[in-house]
């Protein structure tokens, strides 16, 4: 698990080593569970078995831990789920795979996805916070863009797709509010729910006549 979150992290720097591989997947878990304020470095000291010395070696501050993981998680989160859309495919198959490529990223990286959410509107670095919309922005995109191809090849009604896009988006998106990976479905599963219920509609099916 550690290896994979530090790719999630910060997927243009070079392999890290092993110890910041650590560093990175505890912090994740500490920002996600207690938050950028009640997390300090010598909680993530003690959380890895290291003293704040070799913490400060490797980092600067708190702020840089916190960058590399918050920054890099919407970057990987959009390679991620673009990866995960078959070309092949009926359009309305692709908003599918998106769905699922969107929960399949959450549970296997589920700390950075919510040390990433909970600091999205709160960090204070314009420039950073610039970046992290503009990639939240690519990652939008390309759902309107799958939208648009289905309605288009007519497997999908008209309508107004942002607003489609932000309704799946946010079934998706609050997942980490409830979300017990131990308990009933896998996250995956339960995109796959979702999307049968939009696509299919809660309205039963008119009688026979």
């Amino acid at each position: 698990m550690a290896r994979a979150v530090a790719k999630v992290i910060e997927p243009e720097l070079p392999e890290p080593s092993e110890r910041i591989l650590q560093i990175l997947s505890e912090s994740a878990r500490l920002f996600a569970s207690t938050g950028y304020d009640g997390t300090s470095m010598r909680d993530i000291a003690n959380a890895c078995g290291i003293s704040k010395s070799l913490l400060y070696h490797h980092f600067a501050d708190k702020d840089e831990i916190f960058a590399r993981i918050t920054l890099g998680s919407i970057k990987e989160l959009y390679a991620f789920v673009e990866a995960r859309i078959p070309e092949d495919v009926a359009p309305s198959l692709k908003v599918k795979a998106f769905m699922t490529g969107t929960a399949e990223y959450f549970e296997r990286f589920r700390f950075a996805w919510m040390a990433s959410t909970a600091s999205f509107w709160n960090d204070p670095e314009a420039r950073r916070q610039k970046e992290r919309m503009m990639w939240r922005d690519r990652y939008e995109g390309l759902l309107r863009t799958l939208l648009t191809e289905a309605i288009e090849a007519g497997e999908m009604r008209g309508m107004d797709v942002p607003m489609a896009g932000r309704l799946i988006l946010s079934s998706l998106n609050w997942m980490h509010r409830w979300y017990k990976p131990e308990k009933g479905q896998s996250a995956m599963e339960i995109a796959d729910t979702y999307y049968e219920l939009i696509f299919n509609g809660l309205k039963a099916p008119s009688p026979a006549p």
